[in-house]
Order: C-alpha cells, then structure tokens, then sequence
C-alpha cells in the first residue's frame, strides 16, 4: 500500500473514472425551446394588441354625407338636450339630438354629438342594424321625409352599423 493512503497506479485505468457517459445530440433540446419561444410570442403579441384596443370596434368607421332634395312639408320635432362631452360619439346620437361635422371639406366626415347650432345636422331618424354602405344608406333614408344628408357606421360586427338621416339646420 503507497504511504499516502490512496489507491496504487494502475495505467490500464486512467484517474479511476468510469467512462465519459454517451451523449445525445442537442436537437430535442432545440427544438422544445423554439416551441416554447414561439409560444411566448404570440400569447405577448395578443396581449399587448389586447391592451390597446380601444371599447370602440375595431373597423374604422366608414361614413359619407350626401346631399338631398328636402321635402316641401317637413315638421322639425323639438330637438333634446345634447348629450354629455363623455358620449360625443355618434354611435350615441339619438332622434332629436343634433350633430356637427369635425371632418375636413372633401374627406371623411367626423360627426360629434353638438347643440342644435346653425351648420349642425339634426338626427331625423336612427336605423341600427347591418348596412353595407352608401347605396343602403341612401336607401334606407330615402324613406325619411326632410332629409338632407345621411351617415353611415359600418363595422366588422354588423350589431354595431347603424345609419342617420339627417337634416341639415
């Protein structure tokens, strides 16, 4: 036995280590991790775009005003009080109430619930339901008697659409 205590030399086993243990190749590994990775990225993805999406539908409002032939007889009803600052959307208009138009001459109209001014439009009459754009819009105001103009909402969830026939004041 050496003097120091340990085992004696043997050169036929080198460090007396068992042998390395085989190894796998890192594909499994790789593959699990861009599995994972990619889950992280949409599950991110949807909720970041979650958390900016506005309560109002996700289409852009697709609205037009054309002008009318006003009929010879048409009775204005009393228009109501305007609605709060907070509900100036015209998603919110009621019959009776009056809106302006905020948008540029030539572009898309941006209506806002307003007081019954000059150069205001007074909401004769509120179809909610699905429309498909300016020709049904059209249509379906061309019922209306004493409209001048009329706007449309058209969003992907059709609950949402609505169209107004509006008088101009």
């Amino acid at each position: 036995m050496p003097p120091y205590g340990g085992q004696p030399y043997r050169p036929d086993d080198p460090y007396g280590e068992d042998p390395a243990p085989s190894r796998r190749g890192r594909g499994p590994l790789i593959a699990v991790l861009a599995v994972v990775l990619l889950v992280v990225a949409v599950a991110g993805t949807f909720w970041f775009r979650r958390g900016q999406s506005d309560p109002a539908p996700a289409a852009a409002p697709s609205s037009s005003a054309v002008a009318g032939e006003p009929s010879a007889g048409a009775v204005e009803p009393a228009p109501s009080a305007a609605a709060p600052e907070s509900s100036a959307d015209p998603r919110f208009a009621k019959v009776g109430q009056c809106v302006r138009n905020d948008g540029t001459a030539g572009g898309k109209p941006k209506l806002l619930i307003s007081g019954c001014t000059a150069k205001s439009y007074e909401v004769l009459s509120r179809i909610d339901g699905p429309t498909s754009g300016e020709r049904d819009a059209e249509a379906k105001c061309g019922k209306v008697e004493g409209y001048t103009n009329w706007y449309f909402f058209d969003s992907e969830l059709d609950t949402l659409d609505f169209v107004l026939c509006l008088k101009q004041r």
